[in-house]
């Protein structure tokens, strides 16, 4: 695999962030993904706002590298994973006829379909949609890793509770921000990852 090159605005927001910053107390997964959500957001409460486990962006980075799925919420963070395709399955016709014929929120009955076509082991991202978070909680889709950014006002905060409380593989934050751009930074990370496993 060919060694990813940064672009140079890239590099200077990385030597910025790190004198507003000091992540290095940090183990080396962990960090990874910080920076680089703080680097997509220009926001450094990131630091303080994101909770994972080392051994879960372990387990996460292990499971890229053996060629696991990345599964998106929705078609903004499929389309911000940039080093390999992300599966979302929110427009499946499939999609519309689960969450009719359940009762089910869209976003929960993509879950559903995904998890159908993926099967267990995959890396899940979500950026946009709390009922898919909630939804990845009850439907035993035995991830790698959950990576639960949701945004909003109206159940994020409380669906990335739910999800530290599930003893899922996860990264999530405290507050109520995310998205899909951070969603997909976190993913970015592994993805961009050189060093060994921890």
């Amino acid at each position: 695999m060919a060694v990813r090159q940064p672009h140079p605005i890239e590099v200077r927001s990385y030597e910025i962030l790190r004198t507003r910053v000091d992540l290095s107390p940090m183990p080396p997964l962990w960090r990874a993904v910080t920076e680089r959500v703080v680097h997509v957001s220009a926001d450094l409460e990131y630091a303080v706002d994101l909770v994972t486990g080392e051994e879960h962006l372990a387990r996460g980075l292990a499971a890229l590298r053996a060629g696991a799925p990345i599964v998106a919420d929705e078609q903004m963070v499929a389309a911000g994973i940039t080093a390999r395709r992300a599966y979302c399955a929110l427009t499946e016709p499939e999609t519309a006829r689960t969450a009719r014929s359940a009762g089910i929120d869209h976003a929960a009955a993509a879950v559903r379909v995904a998890h159908a076509e993926v099967g267990p082991g995959a890396v899940w991202v979500v950026g946009s949609a709390p009922p898919a978070l909630l939804e990845i909680i009850a439907a035993d889709v035995r991830p790698a890793l959950v990576i639960g950014l949701p945004v909003g006002f109206v159940g994020a905060a409380q669906a990335k509770e739910a999800l530290r409380g599930s003893g899922l593989p996860q990264l999530s934050n405290v507050s109520e921000k995310g998205g899909s751009v951070v969603a997909a930074a976190a993913v970015n990370a592994l993805l961009y990852y050189e060093g060994d496993v921890p």
